[in-house]
């Protein structure tokens, strides 16, 4: 990022701007000049270009250097108030430091110019990256339930006479399911793709956290199959005003993301609570946890644990970050003393009973 993004400011701007910085200095300086000396105010004023150039494009900073050797002379060099200068070694020194000011304004200029194609080439190589994570990822991910529907129909079609009703019904099941799974992986591009171009709003009415999770346990039924889905509903528990189709996208990737790293057999806990104004979601597994030092990565996009051969787009945890944040919840990670990964988020709601909205 720029510095104070003044390379944001117009043209115009960046001359003021530059030209109002040498002169406020030069005014400090003339009233102590008596005690640094002239000689010291051209290294004030050098200072001050020298920002200037860290600041502005290179026409500002060539202005301010040109100016500021002009001011020297004519209010510091003696005798002042006046482009004369009185010894050959003052003038060698006024030239010396207009030529050093404006050496120091290309060098520097340039030097930003490099750091900024360099950010510019890393990353280019770091989108270039990520998309190729992605197209490794949907090459998997989409061909998979794409073939299994492809070849489900096939079956039916090239079988349609011997093939009994339980059959049928079994591969139209089958259909179902990769057609559910693909359907997600679109909705998770998509909802990516909403995240990065800023345009998720939240539109908050009021929920049945209960209702929203035994959903989502029915959507992950069959990842489910080898696993253990615990949700015990709490007791008198409110009704929060939230967006709730971002809160089933947030419980479904993290109740996928569980069952799909974790061993089979393991144990994946759902619990919802409020806590003062808040709705607070809990997703915790018994599988091996995070590594420490991945942590802090597992929200980003397209980000993918090494250890692992599961499959998965890396999408599912930055999108529940993304929809948290939209709402103006956090999501905390932390590996259980005892084993497995517990995913904690906070989302401040307004809450009620169901009797306080019937009065409404």
């Amino acid at each position: 990022m720029d510095l104070l993004r003044t390379r944001n400011y117009s043209k115009t701007k960046q001359y003021l701007i530059s030209v109002l910085l040498i002169a406020l200095t030069a005014v400090l300086c003339f009233f102590s000049v008596e005690f640094i000396g002239f000689r010291a105010v051209a290294l004030i004023l050098l200072l001050v270009v020298s920002l200037n150039a860290i600041l502005f494009e290179i026409f500002p900073v060539l202005l301010s250097a040109l100016l500021s050797a002009l001011i020297w002379n004519f209010f510091f060099i003696p005798p002042i108030l006046t482009f004369h200068i009185g010894t050959t070694e003052d003038g060698l020194m006024f030239l010396m430091y207009f030529v050093i000011a404006s050496i120091n304004a290309v060098l520097t200029f340039r030097i930003r110019e490099v750091e900024r194609k360099a950010r510019e080439e890393a990353e280019k190589e770091k989108t270039i990256q990520l998309y190729n994570t992605l197209l490794n990822s949907l090459s998997h991910e989409l061909r998979t339930p794409i073939s299994t529907i492809i070849g489900a129909i096939d079956t039916i079609q090239d079988n349609s006479t011997k093939l009994s009703e339980a059959n049928r019904n079994e591969l139209y099941s089958e259909i179902e399911i990769a057609g559910f799974r693909l359907n997600r992986q679109v909705e998770n591009l998509l909802n990516m793709s909403r995240l990065e171009a800023g345009i998720i709003q939240p539109k908050k009415d009021w929920c049945d956290m209960n209702e929203l999770v035994f959903s989502t346990i029915k959507d992950n039924q069959d990842d489910a199959a080898n696993h253990q889905l615990v949700f015990h509903p709490a007791e008198n528990l409110p009704l929060f005003k939230l967006d709730g189709g971002l809160v089933e996208q947030i419980l479904y990737n993290l109740v996928h993301n569980a069952l799909l790293h974790t061993p089979e057999h393991s144990t994946v806990t759902i619990e919802v609570s409020q806590v003062e104004d808040h709705c607070k979601i809990v997703v915790a597994d018994s599988g091996d946890g995070f590594p420490e030092a991945e942590i802090a990565l597992v929200f980003d996009k397209f980000y993918r644990l090494h250890r692992t051969a599961t499959g998965g787009t890396g999408l599912g945890l930055s999108i529940v970050k993304g929809f948290t944040e939209a709402m103006e919840g956090i999501v905390h990670l932390e590996n259980q003393a005892g084993g497995g990964a517990k995913f904690t988020l906070l989302i401040p709601c307004e809450f009620s009973t169901g009797i306080e909205l019937e009065h409404e």
